[in-house]
């Protein structure tokens, strides 16, 4: 068996009046993170994560915001395209340890949602799914609530 892990890290400016998705989710607040696609910071980190444990390059080697394909789709529809790429290498994913940082909104009632969407396109048991939240107490350009960021770890095993 053949065990390796993977690191992702993703960051999007926020803006005023724009949607916030976040694990798929969209959440309720006045402004939502900015990109090509849906700017899931979450799921973009995660797409990292598994895509340099298979040594796939990165998220925007595959997905690049130069090609109209992305631009706007759901990144969960971005993250089955990881998990088809990692398969074709004989992989599969064992777990997902994800951290957000944000100010605002509160991420804890929305968790529960995320994990089901992340384990539906990715065929983990939600208990193989970790995300958790934290702020940067008011510093930098996360503290004044200009962008979030998502760091992810993940497991992936040929048999």
């Amino acid at each position: 068996m053949k065990i390796k892990v993977g690191f992702g890290f993703d960051v999007h400016q926020m803006k005023e009046g724009h949607p916030f998705i976040v694990g798929g989710v969209q959440l309720e607040h006045h402004a939502g993170a900015f990109g090509h696609s849906d700017a899931d910071v979450l799921v973009h980190a995660i797409c990292d994560a598994i895509l340099g444990a298979a040594n796939l390059e990165d998220i925007g080697y595959h997905f690049p915001n130069t090609d109209m394909r992305w631009k706007g789709i759901s990144s969960l529809l971005l993250l089955k395209e990881c998990m088809a790429l990692i398969a074709a290498k004989g992989y599969t994913l064992g777990n997902i340890d994800a951290m957000l940082c944000l100010e605002a909104p509160k991420i804890k009632p929305y968790i529960p949602q995320m994990k089901v969407k992340l384990a539906e396109a990715t065929g983990l048991d939600i208990d193989d799914i970790s995300i958790k939240a934290t702020t940067n107490e008011t510093m930098g350009f996360i503290g004044r609530q200009e962008g979030a960021v998502a760091y992810a770890v993940c497991l992936i095993e040929r048999a």
